[in-house]
């Protein structure tokens, strides 16, 4: 039997730069002021499901909710391995926090049905939470497995995973479909297979094909949309007119968290120390290092 995945990854701001600089007075963040990254635990997760159709056959879909420029996310998802790739993206949708993300991302899914597995990353880097994934199953009313590290296997309608906890591991059968989340030390995704690049490299969604329209007055949308399909390099965009979903829930204003106050926290030492120049100055700092185990 094969099996249908669909994997929600997330384009993140790289955490490691953000300062109280990029922070907006709401308390969301200027994600244009920092470079993005693919979220690692949801690349993790796209290896897992692409392991599950190595092994058994099927395909595997890519969903991100995110502005336009989430397309590069995607298309690194192709290059990977993924078989359909799409975009979620809205206006009506920025500011969104877990509960808000979690509802447009389970309509999508009900638009993107049928399936077998539901992949995602724990959580995202930007946030930290560990919710969209369970959220997202729960108004999906499906089974969830969080934290897996290993699909053990799959027969018929029955998937078996290794779940970590806390000192050790358990093991869990899930009736599909399911939604399973994914720990970073679940795989080593795999690198991008260069004549997946070449090929999808060129894969444009909607609103990159308006901007190229834009640009060149003898290019038309409906032609380019309709040569990009032909060629399989078209990628697919939903918007909240396309989900016909309540927008009342969506976005800032569908967000019941709210952020109270923003700090930047520089953490230092209180007292320092100087380490001559030396090859004695530099074989005490070794030491001194070994025995607080910091080296060694």
């Amino acid at each position: 039997m094969s099996y249908h995945s669909i994997v929600m990854v997330k384009q993140v701001p790289d955490t490691a730069n953000i300062s109280g600089q990029v922070m907006k007075p709401d308390g969301t963040v200027n994600r244009s002021k920092l470079p993005t990254v693919f979220n690692p635990e949801d690349k993790v997760a796209l290896e897992l499901a692409l392991q599950l159709r190595d092994r058994y056959g099927g395909t595997v879909r890519v969903l991100t909710m995110g502005p336009a420029k989430a397309s590069d996310l995607l298309r690194d998802c192709l290059y990977m391995g993924a078989d359909e790739a799409v975009l979620v993206s809205d206006r009506k949708f920025a500011g969104a926090d877990t509960l808000a993300t979690s509802y447009v991302l389970a309509e999508t899914l009900g638009k993107l049905a049928p399936y077998d597995v539901i992949f995602a990353g724990r959580q995202a880097i930007d946030g930290d939470t560990a919710q969209v994934g369970p959220q997202t199953a729960e108004k999906l009313r499906l089974p969830q497995i969080t934290y897996a590290e290993e699909i053990l296997s799959a027969q018929d309608r029955t998937i078996t995973v290794k779940r970590k906890i806390d000192n050790g591991f358990e093991v869990l059968e899930g009736r599909l479909p399911l939604l399973i989340t994914v720990v970073k030390d679940a795989a080593t995704p795999r690198p991008f297979r260069a004549k997946r690049v070449m090929a999808y490299k060129n894969a444009r969604t909607l609103m990159e094909l308006e901007k190229m329209a834009d640009a060149n007055s003898l290019l038309y949308v409906d032609q380019l949309k309709d040569d990009y399909v032909s060629k399989g390099l078209f990628i697919p965009t939903l918007t909240a007119d396309d989900l016909d979903i309540d927008t009342a829930r969506c976005g800032l204003g569908g967000s019941p968290t709210k952020v109270h106050r923003i700090e930047s926290v520089v953490l230092g030492g209180s007292t320092h120390e100087t380490i001559p120049a030396t090859k004695d100055g530099m074989y005490g700092l070794i030491d001194k290092l070994m025995d607080d185990h910091i080296f060694g």
